[in-house]
């Protein structure tokens, strides 16, 4: 069987990746989101979490006994140095589970949404790159609004994502996120017509 055309879908902060990703899996694509994986593979007691806190510090536990999320990100997005130590723990992880739940569909094309599809270097996993674009400025505001980060946290977040330019440069397919929700959804329909059109191509799979 013919393995599924892989889309990559990224972008940088509040771009609208979740609501994009919801969007094609109510249409009936399989979505494989790293962050999720992300949250799984540092639950209590498993190989990362033990690994993390061992870099970290036990100071990174909440009084529940997990990783405490938002101290984290506070920390790895304002030091850069410690950022690139936590991918070292997560990413060859993420990968690995990302690959064999690629290998395991039975789907003309699937969703991998990975916020840092670019920074990390993970093209190779994905036969297109879906990129969610919104200004700058919009990325702030509706961050602020959502859960109140402060602006150093935020600019600490963009300065590690890649730039519009470079995400735009490196997309086959842009989304365009500074209207409404109406006409993101028009957006996402007509890519998912696209991209069942080409799964049945013969174009060749990255991922194979």
């Amino acid at each position: 069987m013919r393995p599924p055309l892989v889309v990559g879908l990224t972008g940088g902060i509040a771009s609208g990746k979740t609501t994009v990703a919801n969007w094609f899996a109510a249409f009936g694509v399989p979505v494989i989101d790293a962050d999720v994986l992300a949250h799984e593979l540092v639950l209590s007691g498993r190989p990362a979490f033990r690994e993390v806190v061992a870099a970290f510090g036990e100071q990174m536990i909440n009084d529940k006994g997990e990783l405490d999320r938002a101290k984290m990100r506070a920390l790895v997005f304002s030091h850069p140095e410690q950022r690139k130590q936590l991918e070292t723990i997560l990413h060859p992880r993420i990968r690995d589970e990302m690959r064999r739940r690629i290998r395991a569909l039975a789907a003309p094309y699937c969703v991998l949404s990975v916020p840092l599809l670019l920074e990390s270097g993970q093209q190779d996993l994905v036969d297109r790159v879906l990129v969610i674009d919104v200004p700058p400025q919009l990325q702030v505001a509706r961050v602020q609004e959502r859960d109140g980060t402060d602006r150093k946290t935020i600019d600490g977040i963009l300065n590690a994502q890649a730039n519009r330019a470079a995400r735009r440069t490196a997309a086959d397919d842009i989304i365009d996120n500074s209207g409404d929700l109406a006409e993101l959804r028009a957006q996402v329909m007509m890519l998912h017509i696209r991209y069942l059109q080409l799964a049945q191509t013969d174009l060749p799979r990255r991922t194979e």
